[in-house]
């Protein structure tokens, strides 16, 4: 029998990302244990069908809990000694971030010390956090690296990522952990999030109702496909922070194992095109309602990924034509329409 390729923890396994990277580390031969709390910010039949998928692997693990429940996270590292943990779970959501601010204090910090605090007693080879690119705000400066300022975030959620950045840092420095922080631009692709825009525009679009365009369709995005985050994650699993000395462009900390990285595309779509690729694959005009822009979103993302292509050797490739194509294919058949 082949021996497994190590043990992952991965929190969040029932999110879009997390059941993407868990599908791949079991095609690959790790033993997952994947952690989620499930809950109901969006449908939760969508991930419990995830978790479902996952669990058809023998090599799958599901633990449901929540990461700020006392001892749980401390307890699952004490018995696992897992090899690598990739933080995934989060409370996600710009605008939902304005109606209900202490769930994203609860998830996000409190969640996410829990985590570091069981780190800290036994240590994994390599620790790797979800960031976003919206801890880059107000930042004019594009393409965003990961030098750039990130200390005027526009939303209660790009702060609360931010922070979680921050200590990990600390973290990272008092107790020699090795953390990368994968700032994340725009995922997208099959199994994605209902709340996200391609998801509500794909559904409006073949309902025939309206989508509602804000700031007046002048928004970018550097729309990052899922399997090509996958790709750039894993690959992140063997640069661990501190085994080998910076280089240019490194964002190294000079004083911890710590490091951030930029997963994008590094081409910005505009709104309007992105919704071009949406009506192309779905085959209806959109009728649109334009929109003033909403407290909180960032009008342009913009990725610079040199970072990434010098520690993993690997840059992403897929257009957004053929991202939208694949999650429209993914989701009429999910939904059977």
């Amino acid at each position: 029998m082949k021996e497994p390729r190590g043990t992952a923890l991965i929190t969040g396994a029932a999110g879009f990302i997390g059941f993407h990277l868990s599908a791949r580390l079991l095609r690959e031969g790790w033993q997952v244990v994947g952690f989620d709390a499930i809950t109901d910010y969006y449908d939760v039949c969508l991930k419990q069908r995830r978790c479902a998928l996952l669990q058809d692997n023998s090599s799958f693990v599901f633990v449901k809990d929540h990461l700020e429940a006392p001892g749980v996270l401390a307890d699952m590292l004490a018995d696992l000694k897992p090899d690598v943990v990739i933080h995934l779970a989060a409370q996600a959501g710009v605008r939902h971030s304005m109606e209900a601010p202490q769930s994203y204090v609860d998830s996000n910090i409190d969640g996410t010390v829990c985590l570091l605090e069981a780190i800290r007693s036994n240590p994994p080879k390599h620790s790797l956090l979800a960031s976003t690119s919206s801890v880059y705000g107000a930042n004019s400066k594009m393409p965003y690296a990961e030098h750039d300022m990130t200390d005027s975030p526009v939303s209660f959620y790009a702060a609360t990522k931010k922070a979680t950045e921050v200590l990990a840092h600390s973290f990272s420095h008092l107790y020699s952990v090795p953390i990368t922080m994968l700032r994340i631009f725009t995922a997208y692709g099959p199994w994605g999030r209902p709340d996200m825009a391609l998801f509500k525009f794909t559904g409006s679009l073949l309902r025939g109702e309206p989508i509602d365009v804000y700031n007046f369709g002048q928004m970018q995005r550097d729309f990052t496909y899922i399997d090509d985050l996958i790709e750039s994650i894993v690959r992140l699993i063997g640069a661990i922070p501190g085994e080998t000395d910076a280089f240019d462009g490194d964002s190294l900390s000079p004083v911890a194992p710590w490091r951030a990285v930029n997963i994008g595309n590094s081409k910005p779509v505009k709104l309007l095109d992105f919704i071009a690729a949406i009506e192309e694959a779905v085959e209806h005009k959109a009728a649109t309602n334009l929109l003033p822009m909403q407290p909180g979103d960032m009008r342009m993302t913009w990725a610079d990924t040199s970072l990434l292509a010098n520690l993993t050797g690997h840059r992403q490739n897929t257009p957004i034509t053929t991202g939208v194509k694949s999650f429209v294919s993914w989701y009429r058949e999910y939904y059977s329409l």
